[in-house]
């Protein structure tokens, strides 16, 4: 098994060969699932002083979460609705390249510092996106770039319908007073 630090490393290089690496390395589901966890603490940390600690512990579950619904999302828009000819990929590794894709979100933690926190988060948000383009591209095997931004709009577009649904049914986050 390649060495964590080294991988995310190259994911945050936007390496795309990382990317084919993780997808072909059946082993690296645990390493993928400590990106996303390390990327959520680290935005946990970075808004500490509008979450708190508990934010942290939430961040990480909704975290682990929407990269499982993502990672199925991706993978059946990608397979079934976008696929290219060369298109050959499974659910796991989707998760395992989209979990490689946060690895530029370990920045955030710098959103403790004050003053900081937006303009680190939006750089964090670009750079997650850009790393999760390749992703999808290397994991669907797309020659094009351009499909793999339309596999990503059209999941970013289902999960926001969802979660709009799920919060109309459960009731959405307050705001605070």
């Amino acid at each position: 098994m390649a060495n964590l630090q080294e991988r995310i490393l190259r994911a945050a290089k936007l390496d795309p060969s990382i990317y084919e690496e993780v997808e072909a390395d059946e082993t690296a589901m645990g390493q993928a699932t400590a990106v996303v966890v390390l990327s959520s603490v680290a935005a946990g940390i970075g808004t500490i002083p509008q979450g708190g600690v508990i934010g942290i512990l939430i961040g990480t579950l909704a975290a682990l979460l929407s990269w499982y619904v993502w990672a199925y999302l991706t993978y059946w828009i990608g397979t079934k609705l976008l696929p290219e000819a060369t298109t050959e990929a499974t659910a796991g590794q989707l998760l395992r390249t989209l979990g490689f894709a946060s690895a530029p979100g370990l920045i955030r933690v710098i959103g403790i510092l004050p003053g900081l926190a937006e303009l680190v988060f939006l750089i964090a948000a670009v750079w997650m996106l850009i790393a999760m383009v390749i992703a999808v591209r290397q994991a669907l095997d797309y020659t094009s770039s351009l499909r793999a931004v339309g596999v990503c709009a059209i999941g970013f577009v289902v999960q926001v319908a969802m979660l709009a649904m799920l919060f109309s049914l459960v009731g959405g986050p307050t705001p605070a007073r």
